[in-house]
């Protein structure tokens, strides 16, 4: 064994003690860090040819890596819709590592039946049946790709071929509707070879990002076609009325997947839940859980109805694999072959802190985005662009808004992301980490009346 090996083996507990300790220092001084810091020029060092140790590498880390490191784990990195790690998903992740179980076959470990009571958890926190099964990924975008890719198959069935066999080319022409669709979409159809031009968007409600059901209902009189609603858009976390659509079930032919990557959060907060009335009836759903859950990434889920045609699409045969019958192993249903134990992380957050204790940081959030919402009246030149409906503030000023963005990260104190509402250019504020309070709002108010006065 290389002797740097052999006593790092020797000295690990000491070893972990250290990178527990200094792992103990960032998270304390996360709500001092800046929580954005431009990347310092770090110039590559070549491969080490004898190595310094772990001890060695993590003072290597510390010293030229970490400085530029943002707070994005702390509470004012309100960019994209990012959560942090909760202390008990903390816990779970540093244990995924520990066992390091290849949590896709029940052959050799309970790793998989841990995922299955993980994703039922997951189902009853968010109102769902038992008709929907579920698996994890890596993330919204691979989500989204596995619920299509199990639309394209149903849409093969509709047609008599099986896509996974003959190709996409045997469909002819497809036809995918949304109203407001994510980014993601459009890159899952690009894999999937459907294409991103075959997204056909539909007219929204006024003054809204949620879909007009009577435009979708003209569409889906052409024949049948994957539909993506959106439960929580990402600029205005607007919600398509997800039981309006699934009852034009009854009269056409269609998929239904849901994108409800963090706004599925909603079933935890009493005021909300009713925006999901009629996620149960989607065909499949996307939710990201390194977002509300408060997770570390990389982590999202997926449901469908219809597992089989999920097998059909993901399954892998070879003579050292379980065959897919049954409840399958976790290789047959989704693009990878082998993956750490995503699930650890969640199972801890949510036996830590159940669901009572999600649902209290889903509703402090949605309070501190309403608190920086309704303050930005005191502010000359800033101005709410769409009702606070969730988590999300998004609003405009009467100035450059690159310039502020960059001004606002430079001073240390928020991370905000940029975006086009409406063709109005605009900001974002998305309020989902479990240490976000409403005094983290009057700090971000502070520093934007400071910056456009």
């Amino acid at each position: 064994m290389d002797s740097r090996l052999a006593a790092d083996l020797t000295g690990l507990p000491d070893l972990l003690t250290a990178a527990r300790d200094y792992a103990a220092t960032v998270l304390d001084g996360l709500p001092d860090r800046p929580v954005a810091v431009p990347a310092p020029d770090v110039a590559p060092a070549p491969l080490p040819v004898t190595g310094a140790g772990a001890s060695g590498a993590l003072a290597e880390f510390r010293d030229r890596w970490a400085p530029g490191f943002s707070g994005s784990a702390g509470p004012r990195y309100l960019g994209f819709v990012t959560g942090g790690a909760t202390p008990a998903a903390l816990i779970g992740d540093w244990l995924t590592g520990t066992f390091d179980q290849n949590a896709v076959t029940r052959q050799d470990s309970s790793a998989v039946d841990l995922e299955r009571e993980t994703v039922a958890w997951l189902r009853e926190l968010f109102g769902l049946s038992d008709a929907h099964t579920g698996t994890f990924v890596t993330g919204a975008t691979m989500s989204n790709t596995v619920g299509l890719a199990i639309g394209r198959e149903w849409l093969g069935e509709q047609r008599g071929v099986s896509v996974s066999r003959q190709g996409v080319g045997a469909l002819g022409d497809i036809a995918v509707l949304s109203g407001a669709p994510h980014s993601s979409i459009y890159k899952a159809l690009a894999m999937l070879g459907v294409g991103r031009d075959q997204l056909r968007t539909v007219q929204l409600l006024a003054d809204r990002e949620a879909v007009d059901v009577a435009a979708l209902e003209e569409e889906l009189r052409k024949g049948p076609a994957i539909v993506v609603a959106n439960a929580g858009t990402v600029n205005t976390v607007d919600f398509d009325d997800l039981r309006a659509i699934a009852a034009l079930k009854s009269k056409y032919a269609f998929w239904l997947h849901v994108d409800a990557a963090f706004g599925a959060f909603a079933a935890l907060s009493p005021e909300h839940a009713e925006l999901l009335a009629g996620l149960d009836l989607a065909d499949s759903i996307c939710v990201d859980l390194h977002k509300w859950l408060n997770v570390p990434y990389d982590a999202a889920v997926q449901f469908t109805r219809r597992r089989d045609l999920q097998v059909s699409v993901f399954q892998n045969t070879a003579a050292y694999l379980t065959l897919p019958s049954g409840d399958p192993d976790l290789f047959h249903l989704t693009p990878e072959n082998s993956r750490r134990l995503r699930a650890l992380a969640a199972w801890f957050s949510l036996a830590a802190y159940g669901a009572e204790g999600h649902r209290e940081i889903v509703t402090r959030n949605i309070a501190a985005a309403r608190r920086l919402g309704g303050r930005l009246a005191e502010i000359p030149g800033a101005r709410l662009l769409s009702p606070v409906r969730l988590n999300v503030v998004c609003f405009g000023v009467d100035r450059d808004v690159p310039a502020l963005l960059a001004a606002v990260a430079s001073s240390g104190e928020a991370f905000l992301t940029p975006t086009v509402y409406q063709g109005v250019p605009a900001l974002r504020a998305a309020f989902s980490n479990w240490r976000t309070q409403e005094s983290d709002a009057d700090r971000v108010i502070t520093v934007l009346r400071d910056l456009l006065t």
